[in-house]
């Protein structure tokens, strides 16, 4: 078997540390280029890397994504503030690289399974808000994740008809209901200690149900990224999550 060749933008962040670690660990890849702050992005295609895991900052990822794409180059994206609008332009520029794979996160299995079982649950319940929290180095709030759930749980709603949740709330500080995710509030925490959480409460009449993951290790990423990295080169196009890479169905 001819060992995919990677490389990673960001390798010397803590979540880029990692996955270097575990693309090592494998048969089945190679680690040929571990890109830091200030190298080169011409490095990836001097190296002849097939596959690339972007993980730096909301300011920098789409200039590395749209080289990625220029060069035909597969991309497994780790890091958030990725907008729809963004999204927009990265599909416009994956049209004239049809043969080019790209997948944006959420990347651990975990936490896309939670947000499955909350689509399967959001039709049931009257009311349902979203509390994020992660460390105080992550740029964006609401994260990219927890954005994500927001926007399938309101899907899942609509298409089982759902009304709007009550909320009797007329004076408020400001973002003390959270930010408001197509009519599903978000709340964002930022503490040092924290690594990556997620509850979603449910509600209805005389009940209430919690889901909840929680990221303790950065380690429990790297499966994602893993398969993302193996299945991202055989999917053209933009793929959104994790779930479409995990047979589900």
């Amino acid at each position: 078997m001819t060992a995919i060749r990677v490389g990673v933008i960001g390798a010397g962040g803590r979540m880029g540390r990692e996955v270097s670690r575990a693309i090592d660990s494998t048969d089945d890849m190679r680690l040929v280029a571990a890109l830091g702050r200030n190298d080169p992005l011409d490095r990836l295609t001097r190296s002849g890397a097939q596959v690339v895991v972007e993980l730096t900052h909301p300011d920098s990822v789409m200039e590395h994504l749209e080289f990625c794409v220029r060069h035909g180059i597969h991309t497994v994206v780790g890091t958030t503030g990725v907008t729809e609008e963004r999204l927009n332009i990265l599909r416009s520029r994956l049209a004239t690289s049809p043969g080019t794979g790209m997948i944006v996160g959420p990347l651990s299995v975990g936490a896309v399974l939670t947000t499955r079982l909350a689509q399967y649950a959001a039709r049931w319940f009257e009311s349902v808000e979203i509390v994020e929290m992660h460390h105080p180095d992550k740029a964006d709030a609401p994260g990219g994740a927890a954005v994500r759930t927001a926007r399938l749980i309101a899907e899942a709603r609509r298409k089982a008809g759902v009304h709007d949740q009550p909320d009797a709330t007329t004076t408020a500080l400001p973002g003390a209901r959270g930010a408001q995710v197509d009519g599903v509030p978000v709340h964002a925490v930022r503490a040092r200690g924290l690594v990556a959480h997620q509850t979603i409460v449910f509600g209805g009449t005389g009940e209430t149900l919690t889901l909840r993951h929680d990221s303790t290790d950065r380690a429990c990423f790297t499966p994602g990224f893993l398969l993302g990295i193996r299945r991202v080169g055989s999917t053209p196009g933009l793929t959104l999550g994790l779930e479409s890479f995990m047979d589900l169905e």
